[in-house]
């Protein structure tokens, strides 16, 4: 019951930062002019909340930014590098089946020049570097680690990724006109989002994602100080992705079809048994290496 407990204790952060993230969006529409969906508001407010939450919260259980897994700088940006390299080298093959299998098909609508290539493949690369610096650090670093010093390593790891797959699927669709929004609209959205998780349409992205976080935990928990592969590896995955969407089309007339999710048209059953076969060929190779030794 009590290890039950320390796993509630990310969901607490959660709820809290999602709280907070719709009362602040609910002033920021009295202030602003509504460009801005509410939804989006109170989804990238919760975003920057969770991040800012990694302070305080380092401090309250006193941990430093090595024990979060940041190596000293030189080695820091070293293992980003090293870490996109097994991103790609990992990724790359689900892509290469995907258009094989005529499930990824070219997207000819688009205006292909040397020039737009290159401003793409530059701006999702800054996007997915991004996107890695919020998550990596939150999920494999700071709940990672507290979560082991309540419970054995295997938990941590299992529990980081459940909630890191869970979190992709914390979102609403339902907009609000602006002049309909009050001052318990954002918690009606927070409601509709916290019921989505449970849509069984998500399950096999879900999955996907479970594998993902689980992949880049024994990547973290094998290698000391190593949240700097973390972020490159799934800097690159995001790079893969967002380009792959940007180029290619989803076939819908496809044999294989059911590779893929309806999520972003990757990640699916074929990402989720590519990392399975990946996680226990590394176990294999460990354990015959750990054999050799005695």
């Amino acid at each position: 019951m009590k290890q039950l407990s320390y796993a509630l204790i990310p969901l607490l952060v959660l709820l809290a930062a999602t709280f907070l993230a719709c009362i602040v969006a609910y002033g920021v529409v009295l202030v602003g002019d509504g460009d801005v969906p509410f939804r989006k508001i109170i989804k990238k407010t919760a975003q920057l909340f969770l991040v800012l939450s990694i302070f305080p919260i380092m401090r309250y259980v006193q941990l430093g930014w090595p024990e979060l897994g940041f190596a000293p700088r030189a080695i820091f940006f070293k293992q980003i590098g090293i870490g996109f390299g097994l991103g790609f080298i990992t990724l790359l093959p689900v892509f290469l089946a995907l258009y094989v299998l005529d499930v990824d098909v070219i997207d000819l609508s688009q205006p292909w020049s040397l020039v737009w290539l290159s401003k793409k493949l530059v701006i999702e690369l800054l996007l997915a570097l991004l996107i890695s610096l919020f998550e990596e650090p939150l999920f494999r670093g700071l709940m990672l680690v507290g979560l082991q010093r309540k419970l054995s390593t295997a938990a941590a790891v299992i529990i980081g990724a459940f909630y890191y797959a869970i979190l992709h699927f914390l979102d609403t669709k339902s907009q609000i006109p602006v002049q309909d929004i009050q001052f318990f609209s954002g918690f009606s959205l927070l409601a509709e989002a916290f019921v989505h998780v449970f849509n069984p349409e998500i399950f096999s992205a879900f999955l996907a994602l479970f594998a993902v976080g689980i992949f880049l935990g024994l990547l973290r928990v094998n290698v000391p100080t190593s949240l700097g592969l973390c972020i490159g590896c799934h800097a690159c995955w995001v790079w893969q992705i967002k380009l792959s969407k940007t180029l290619f089309n989803t076939n819908p007339n496809s044999d294989y079809l059911y590779l893929v999710s309806s999520y972003d048209g990757v990640i699916g059953p074929l990402v989720t048994g590519w990392l399975v076969m990946a996680m226990l060929g590394y176990w294999v190779i460990v354990k015959r290496i750990r054999c050799r030794e005695f």
